[in-house]
């Protein structure tokens, strides 16, 4: 029996032994990428940025293949850019793959916390914020009440772009600042419920923009944060200034609204339903029920304006830019809207269904240059073994959007503009670009956290694409050929903005 016993526990023994030293293997088996040391990440750093990331991780995924680790200070980060893996993270697995990376303590105050829909984690917080957005504000019954905001803004931006042309002596524009401001007016007013005066909506924008930009700036608090957080403490100081002057100037907007949302329930008055009055509605069950606070709706507010405005107007220019490049494919886009539209004045949103080759158009702009390179940063779960490689648990997961839209085996000569190429074949040439059935593009992301305002999106672009073609005549000024560079900034915009001489079609 001693010997038995004996034998049983040397069994056991071993067994533990070679369970915990398999465990330890599987932990280390990370994606392949270059060398890192501990606290500060890979030593690539000392001789690049962040801003050099895309070009950088093109040459890791050729020497290493489609998933790669990079270390960005302590945090493992894993990048993904085949299309067939990203479907198998995001969908196939997307319950495990839905959360997002914890952010730094010394950033949480940009977020409240992670109390908005894009950096909240994945749980009952991020349902119910997606959930409020989605049915209160982008469902189809409730974007429609605001085409009026949509007539509005085509009116100033149509006045800018003619008193613009007017003034110059060949015609031309620069039109990123316009279309920038045009988009940024029409989600104020789905946002505030109020069409502002210029002057009101120029500040807001100069407040969101200012933190938009900046925040890159404390990238460098991810390398060592126990040191850099004091060693850059300056520019955490000033971030928190801005976040205090952005919260100055929508604070007196939040209470106007909640005023008049009680003064419309005492009098029946009737006013525009804003992504405001839906906020002041929200209770939070798994915080024993409280509303939101001030602070946590500026946040909201804030994602809101930004999630609408520079990826649209970013999409916008490169539409327009390859328009101007390929007049061929302008003039079937505007002989289509002609052909197809009765009406005299602008293309009314009803009537955009009219024009298949608009929404080619559209897609092929968003294939081809889409506005994120990137979608925001995902987050594991729970420990998953991906393609014969262990993701840790909190390992951040990126991907690359761009190079999957470009993928020379799914698109022929992919970095050609053709619209073409989405006529036919089931609509839209048989591309879903949601990406729940297979990922050929996807601009708007996929899986659980796929961009909630992709319907708005892709209405918005249609509407002013259609209507900028019916107005004008967009041609390459003189001097000023379309340049195609890309440049880093909240999105990937054109490094040098679009310049195009416009000619009126009609003589109003």
């Amino acid at each position: 029996m001693q010997l038995w016993l004996v034998a049983l526990l040397t069994l056991l023994f071993s067994a533990s032994v070679h369970f915990l030293a398999k465990r330890r293997r599987r932990k280390t088996r990370l994606p392949p990428g270059p060398v890192a040391v501990p606290f500060l990440g890979n030593l690539l750093w000392l001789r690049h940025s962040l801003g050099d990331i895309e070009s950088l991780l093109r040459d890791l995924h050729r020497k290493h293949g489609p998933i790669v680790t990079l270390r960005i200070g302590s945090r493992p980060a894993i990048f993904i850019s085949d299309r067939g893996l990203a479907h198998k993270v995001l969908v196939e697995q997307g319950a495990a793959f839905s959360d997002r990376p914890a952010p730094l303590p010394a950033t949480r105050f940009l977020s409240s916390n992670q109390h908005n829909i894009s950096s909240a984690a994945y749980g009952p917080l991020w349902r119910l914020l997606r959930r409020n957005l989605m049915s209160e504000i982008l469902h189809p019954s409730r974007v429609r009440l605001y085409a009026h905001g949509r007539e509005w803004v085509l009116g100033v931006l149509g006045g800018h772009l003619h008193a613009q042309s007017r003034s110059s002596e060949d015609g031309s524009v620069v039109a990123k600042d316009s279309f920038q401001f045009a988009m940024f007016c029409l989600l104020v007013l789905m946002c505030f419920g109020e069409k502002l005066d210029e002057e009101a909506i120029r500040e807001i924008e100069s407040a969101q923009r200012g933190i938009l930009l900046y925040a890159r700036n404390l990238n460098v608090l991810q390398f060592f944060p126990a040191v850099t957080k004091h060693v850059f403490r300056s520019r955490w100081r000033t971030a928190a200034e801005m976040r205090r002057r952005q919260t100055e100037i929508c604070l007196p907007l939040i209470k106007a609204r909640r005023e008049h949302k009680r003064r419309q329930l005492d009098t029946e008055e009737r006013f525009v339903y804003s992504y405001l009055d839906s906020l002041l509605d929200v209770k939070l069950p798994e915080e024993g029920g409280r509303g939101l606070a001030e602070d946590e709706m500026v946040s909201l507010c804030s994602e809101f304006l930004n999630a609408g405005t520079d990826t649209t107007s970013t999409a916008l220019q490169w539409i327009m830019a390859e328009l101007v490049r390929n007049p061929d494919v302008q003039k079937k886009l505007y002989e289509e809207i002609s052909s197809s539209v009765s009406s005299s004045g602008a293309v009314k949103e009803e009537e955009l269904q009219k024009v298949p080759y608009l929404k080619a158009v559209v897609l092929e702009g968003l294939r081809r240059h889409p506005p994120g390179h990137f979608v925001l940063p995902h987050a594991a779960s729970e420990e998953v073994e991906i393609e014969g490689y262990v993701i840790p648990k909190e390992a951040t997961i990126n991907f690359m959007v761009a190079e999957m839209g470009w993928d020379g085996r799914v698109w022929e000569e992919p970095m050609e503009f053709k619209p073409e190429r989405f006529l036919g074949g089931g609509g839209a040439g048989g591309v879903d670009v949601t990406g729940s059935r297979e990922i050929k593009m996807m601009p708007f992301g996929a899986g659980r956290r796929i961009c909630p305002g992709l319907g708005l999106a892709m209405l918005h672009l249609e509407y002013f694409v259609a209507n900028l073609v019916r107005e004008f005549e967009w041609r390459a000024a003189e001097g000023h050929e379309v340049d195609l560079s890309e440049k880093n900034e909240f999105t990937t915009v054109m490094k040098y903005p679009l310049r195009a001489r416009l000619v009126p079609r009609r003589s109003s």
